[in-house]
């Protein structure tokens, strides 16, 4: 019997991911790892996400081997000591039907929303700032960006020898890559900086360059863009179409398969002022201006938004019908859902049933459970 959710329950094929459905669990951290390492907590989470119909997962952002590359002491490493515990944690989400990536993260010199916590020795960035004016760590030396674009590769390797079906590079909200993107943190005068936001996505394209050439042409990266900004919610890196395909296209050719665009509300058109008020979102612009697949995501079938979680605002279930017309119309490939799969990993699978009287609310709390 069909319902008018089936078209998020189309399969999906991309290379070599193959998924069974359009929706994809967002990397959310959570700051549950012990000493950088996913223990069986993590095995049970992702696979209780997986067991409830979630087709791809991405993993809450692990780091890669930098120094001082998270901003939490509960954020997991990709690196070392945590591989063997990420083996387990994708068998088991394989052995649930699921796929899955990790997503791979360098916080550089943002602090955590949530943790009250400073590591030892001096954070990285671009050039030493935080937002504009206002300094924070140091700025990387050209030797310091080639080793960590090697780091980058090697844990995309180490996802693709994991079994990982997929790698995602955080390229948004302020942490390292989108960093070099932004002006307000990018005042570099050597080639990894520059007056246009083309000339500053050159770190970004180096390192999906190397993954490329690491993992081969048929694994599938991901790279996560925002136009806003932790540190700055109304930044926008590109005010117009052509400056977005001048950000976008760059990334693509470098190797990217798919752009995860991240908005606080998905229903938000990008360029209102060009299609109306009902016009393209920001993955729905990036899908037509690259010809990459895209996923979307932002407060999905929640009201409210994630910022105002920690503001203490309950979230409560709210109508799919323009996700449902979105998808529809094939304004993007993927949706992402986030805080909704933190309550209830039964989400999809319930939305699937057309059970809607069974989606749950998001409480503030949830966030501190890990389950």
């Amino acid at each position: 019997m069909s319902s008018p959710a089936d078209v998020l329950f189309e399969p999906f094929r991309l290379k070599s991911l193959g998924l069974r459905n359009r929706i994809v669990m967002a990397p959310m951290t959570r700051s549950f790892a012990t000493g950088g390492l996913p223990g069986e907590p993590h095995v049970d989470y992702y696979r209780r996400r997986a067991e409830g119909e979630v087709g791809l997962i991405l993993s809450e952002g692990a780091v890669i081997e930098r120094p001082n590359s998270r901003n939490d002491p509960g954020i997991p490493f990709f690196f070392g000591d945590a591989l063997p515990g990420w083996k387990k944690v994708i068998d088991a989400v394989h052995a649930a039907g699921g796929a899955m990536g990790p997503q791979l993260w360098h916080s550089a010199s943002i602090r955590s929303m949530t943790a009250n916590w400073e590591p030892e020795g001096d954070v990285e960035s671009p050039s030493g700032l935080v937002k504009p004016d206002e300094a924070r760590g140091v700025a990387m030396s050209e030797e310091d960006i080639a080793d960590s674009i090697a780091a980058w590769a090697r844990a995309a390797v180490d996802a693709q020898r994991l079994g990982y079906d997929v790698v995602e590079i955080h390229g948004a909200h302020g942490y390292l890559v989108d960093q070099f993107f932004w002006d307000g943190t990018n005042g570099r005068r050597d080639r990894y900086g520059g007056a246009t936001l083309r000339e500053r996505s050159r770190y970004a394209a180096e390192v999906i360059a190397a993954m490329r050439a690491a993992v081969g042409p048929d694994f599938p990266i991901i790279l996560r863009v925002s136009q806003w900004k932790q540190q700055a919610f109304t930044v926008r890196l590109a005010e117009t179409p052509d400056a977005m395909a001048d950000w976008l296209v760059p990334l693509v050719e470098a190797g990217a398969d798919m752009l995860h665009c991240s908005q606080r509300r998905f229903w938000t058109p990008e360029f209102p002022e060009i299609d109306g008020e009902e016009g393209l979102n920001f993955a729905g612009w990036a899908k037509k201006l690259t010809g990459a697949a895209t996923i979307s995501v932002g407060s999905v079938g929640l009201s409210g938004d994630f910022i105002n979680v920690f503001a203490g605002e309950q979230s409560t279930p709210t109508s799919l019908d323009s996700l449902i017309r979105r998808m529809e119309r094939n304004e993007f490939d993927l949706i992402a859902v986030g805080r909704a799969l933190i309550t209830d990993p039964d989400w999809a699978a319930k939305v699937h049933a057309g059970d809607d009287r069974g989606l749950m609310a998001f409480q503030t709390e949830d966030l501190a459970a890990f389950h």
